[in-house]
């Protein structure tokens, strides 16, 4: 099979999220604004180089002859979210995109009341399906299928349903009204395709396994492929991971071992042997509570069962992609670059008269390349090389220690829409305060208490971005260090947006998550963050913690934004080294 023909579109869900709330509804309507078109668009918190459309409500991609595509839930008459359909957007290198007419849209019975989320796999022959799930006129979730008018096009722009949608209909087993967002397929060494399907029973939230010979007549699995008790599944997604070989090995291990970043593709799965050396990962969205996790562990094709690694929690504790405002993220196999990237979605943090008045709502996070760490006990993310072209005027600042309450700001650049790299050496690690347990089952409660203006041992110590001169308004990303009972050591990583602005309907909490790196052993910690006007998305230790937060600042707008580095700790910490670039404004959704 060509390498242009084995990748996955992606596309991700959009959601509705309330401006005070903690728990979020998804797919809220509102009737008498989903409709209003923009009279203008307001660019003042708009994002330079996150993806976003011109306009209106938005809310992932494909590699296809040469081009990256991305298909998007869209709304084109308003900032709400309602008259969803498939929006679509190219790019050669995930930067620069240019926008094309919608992909698909409500045309049909069996879609008529919205086009929802949905996957798309490369068949054998070449030819792209897309699978997304409709509404029908019994206010059923079914799922559909759809092609490519014309192969020849590399554009994709036109696609056709054919009349024997839907392919798969809600049985009576399931819940048809909570049935919904189809994966990737996958061929098995059986000879027929699988895809899981999200669902819920009370609460128990369920991938729902089905087969196909000819990818046209699909059949239920006599039993779910995986569920847990966390409330409703969203936008599953299943993918194979390469592992590190162990040292010591023969060549063709060795040689693996070099190689354990690269993607795999589901298409691999064909080959029995390669379905045994690899790793699966189930990521799901929980739909009370608007996060994501993740297991890693092992699936048998033979009986269809995955079984997540026993270090894994398989409840809505478990390991995140993003412990911020990341939600119904998707993954696809990038063959050009050999390399897996997933991608995400986050909504507005503020009210729906806001979006409406500013004329836009919703952002993808920066593609992020994934892959499973060496030793195995998570994924870790880095935005995709791509990005560093972007990088346009630099500063550094070397071996400068910041003792405790000190801070200096870093100046020669505009920081509101920059990238930050920088790593912070730790003095002395015996003044860290000593963990309570408890606290690891709520990482975001424990920052929300201990935030960046609580001084500590270790820590508080990290950036104050999007600030204001008088640093009245300000977000701070930073890390804190605590010291465990067996005197390991525990990191703690927050994104805290609490005077990121002083309107007080904006939903601005705290994100936090535990870094699972040995601070011992090297006493050093390293730190990225992208800033863009009103997005803030950090990676902690290389990325094995990441978090995305929405900011909304009054003043520290433009050219009155400003950057910190800051330390509240007993223990001085020093910058071993910080590069800061400003970033480029790409061409981004130019009509073609």
């Amino acid at each position: 099979m060509a390498a242009a023909a084995r990748t996955a579109l992606v596309l991700v869900a959009l959601l509705q999220m309330t401006a005070v709330a903690v728990v979020r509804a998804s797919h809220v309507v509102y009737p008498e604004l989903q409709s209003l078109e923009a009279k203008q668009v307001d660019g003042t918190l708009r994002t330079g180089y996150h993806f976003q459309p011109p306009k209106h409500w938005i809310n992932g991609p494909m590699y296809y002859k040469g081009l990256y595509h991305l298909f998007y839930q869209y709304n084109p008459k308003g900032a709400v979210w309602g008259n969803i359909v498939w929006a679509h957007s190219v790019s050669t290198d995930l930067i620069d995109w240019t926008a094309l007419e919608p992909g698909i849209y409500p045309s049909k019975t069996f879609d008529v009341k919205g086009c929802w989320s949905g996957s798309a796999t490369v068949l054998p022959s070449g030819v792209p399906a897309i699978m997304y799930t409709g509404i029908d006129p019994d206010e059923r979730q079914v799922q559909n299928v759809a092609y490519p008018v014309n192969l020849s096009d590399p554009y994709l722009r036109e696609w056709y349903k054919p009349d024997y949608n839907p392919i798969i209909d809600p049985d009576s087993g399931i819940n048809a009204s909570a049935f919904r967002d189809p994966t990737t397929a996958w061929y098995g060494p059986d000879g027929h395709w699988r895809l899981l399907v999200g669902s819920k029973v009370g609460m128990k939230g369920l991938a729902v396994l089905y087969r196909s010979r000819d990818f046209r007549n699909w059949v239920k699995a006599h039993h779910p492929f995986h569920s847990a008790q966390t409330g409703m599944w969203e936008c599953p997604d299943f993918f194979p991971v390469a592992v590190a070989a162990e040292e010591g090995g023969s060549s063709g291990q060795n040689r693996r071992r070099h190689h354990y970043r690269r993607g795999v593709d589901t298409a691999a799965l064909r080959d029995a042997a390669v379905a045994e050396e690899v790793k699966y990962v189930l990521k799901v969205s929980l739909d009370l509570t608007r996060y994501e996790y993740y297991t890693v562990g092992r699936y048998d094709h033979a009986t269809d069962r995955y079984v997540p690694d026993a270090a894994f929690q398989d409840n809505d504790f478990g390991l995140r992609y993003d412990y911020g405002d990341f939600y119904a993220s998707k993954s696809f196999y990038d063959p050009a670059k050999s390399r897996r990237i997933v991608w995400g979605w986050a909504n507005e943090s503020d009210t729906v008269p806001d979006d409406r008045q500013k004329g836009w709502a919703g952002i993808q996070a920066i593609p992020r390349k994934l892959w499973l760490s060496p030793d195995g006990k998570q994924l870790v993310q880095w935005p995709v090389e791509e990005v560093e072209t972007l990088r346009g005027k630099h500063v550094n600042v070397s071996d400068k220690v910041i003792k405790n309450g000190n801070y200096f700001e870093v100046t020669g650049f505009k920081p509101v829409q920059s990238d930050v790299e920088l790593a912070f050496a730790i003095k002395d690690l015996s003044k860290a305060e000593k963990f309570d347990p408890s606290w690891r089952t709520d990482a975001q409660a424990l920052c929300k208490k201990l935030g960046s203006d609580v001084k500590g041992g270790v820590g508080p110590f990290g950036l104050w971005v999007l600030a204001s001169g008088d640093l009245k308004e300000r977000t701070a990303v930073f890390f804190r260090v605590f010291k465990s009972n067996d005197s390991s050591h525990v990191v703690l990583m927050c994104n805290d947006p609490t005077r990121s602005s002083y309107e007080s309907k904006i939903y601005r909490p705290t994100f936090a998550g535990f870094v699972d790196v040995d601070i011992a052993k090297n006493k050093q910690i390293a730190l990225r963050t992208l800033i863009d006007h009103s997005v803030v998305e950090s990676f902690g230790a290389r990325g094995k913690t990441c978090i995305l937060t929405r900011v909304y600042p009054r003043k520290a707008i433009g050219d009155d934004a400003h950057l910190f580095v800051f330390n509240n700790g007993d223990s001085d910490v020093k910058i071993t080294n910080l590069d800061a670039w400003e970033m480029k404004t790409p061409k981004m959704n130019t009509q073609q």
